[in-house]
């Protein structure tokens, strides 16, 4: 979900330098919401599970892509699927994201420490290697979304600041340890009204009890289409996350986003777009000297999946008022 999320800047870039080009996405049904706000762009959905399943499914995709009369592929994802599409489509101009994986390894591996380009550069490279001169300075993001009934009501009305926090990671590693997001949350509940992002029911159960033992704090696991998430993300004042897909929806929409980084790092390129260094807030290294451990948090060295807890829930709490 982050990956595909982090295209959505490029693409809003690319379609604003130029208008006069369609872009069709390529992607599961279930992230055609992300594509929204972009003018000239439709998404073609993908049934990975049914009709495109498989060598023989993709080459029935490429025979329904062809139709659309495509003058040239931006393989903005470089998997297995896509080198096989790669070979359906011999002819056209088909370029493919240079993913950095020697110079990740380098990173993850301890042989260097710096930052690499990042994930949207490596999107726009795509681009330009086709001949568009892409720029991703200066972005421009919709407007905050007027809330329907069903969401007025979900969260509210009062003038307190809305800060929305995504306490969850596809890796242990990756997540604040939850005693510590309590403070958090206790704490700034106090004051702002704390809206929470997540999925699962263990994840839901966890996010009612913050739900039911907090005053302002409301859990929005489980209620919501992507659509509607969408639309209250873009009404956050604040969001906080983990290095995760949420960070990246709500970069997408320009709001701020404060990050905090376990055994990961934003050096591998995947911080959120357009927010400023000082918004990630990161393990102590240290303590935890071999962070980053890996490019996705699913490896790591016994002792560092709690990395994250070096990170004082007082700094969390400034950060975000500071921001605020």
């Amino acid at each position: 979900m982050g990956d595909v999320a982090m295209t959505v800047p490029v693409l809003k870039a690319f379609t604003a330098q130029y208008p006069e080009v369609k872009l069709t996405v390529l992607t599961r049904e279930f992230f055609t919401p992300f594509f929204r706000d972009l003018e000239n762009v439709s998404v073609f959905p993908a049934d990975l599970k049914g009709t495109h399943k498989g060598v023989l499914g993709l080459y029935k995709l490429t025979k329904e892509l062809k139709k659309l009369n495509i003058d040239a592929i931006a393989d903005l994802h470089n998997v297995l699927r896509t080198n096989i599409l790669k070979c359906f489509f011999l002819g056209k101009p088909f370029v493919q994201i240079d993913k950095g994986r020697a110079e990740k390894k380098g990173l993850v591996s301890g042989k260097t420490f710096q930052q690499l380009k990042t994930t949207h550069e490596r999107y726009a490279d795509v681009f330009r290697k086709l001949g568009f001169l892409l720029d991703l300075a200066n972005p421009k993001f919709p407007n905050r979304v007027a809330l329907n009934s069903k969401l007025q009501d979900l969260v509210g009305e009062d003038t307190k600041k809305w800060i929305g926090m995504a306490p969850f990671a596809a890796h242990e590693s990756k997540m604040y340890p939850l005693d510590l997001m309590e403070q958090v949350i206790e704490t700034l509940s106090k004051t702002h009204k704390i809206l929470l992002f997540g999925g699962g029911k263990k994840e839901v159960d966890i996010l009612d009890a913050y739900q039911n033992k907090y005053e302002n704090v409301i859990n929005l696991a489980g209620k919501l289409t992507l659509d509607e998430e969408l639309d209250v993300i873009s009404n956050l004042d604040v969001m906080l996350s983990m290095d995760s897909g949420n960070a990246h929806m709500a970069a997408m929409l320009g709001v701020k986003v404060i990050t905090i980084w376990g055994v990961t790092h934003p050096y591998a390129g995947f911080a959120p777009f357009n927010q400023p260094e000082d918004f990630a807030l990161l393990s102590d290294r240290e303590q935890f000297p071999l962070i980053p451990t890996s490019i996705y948090g699913n490896k790591y060295p016994e002792g560092y999946q709690d990395a994250a807890g070096s990170i004082a829930p007082e700094r969390v709490v400034e950060k975000i008022n500071l921001v605020l």
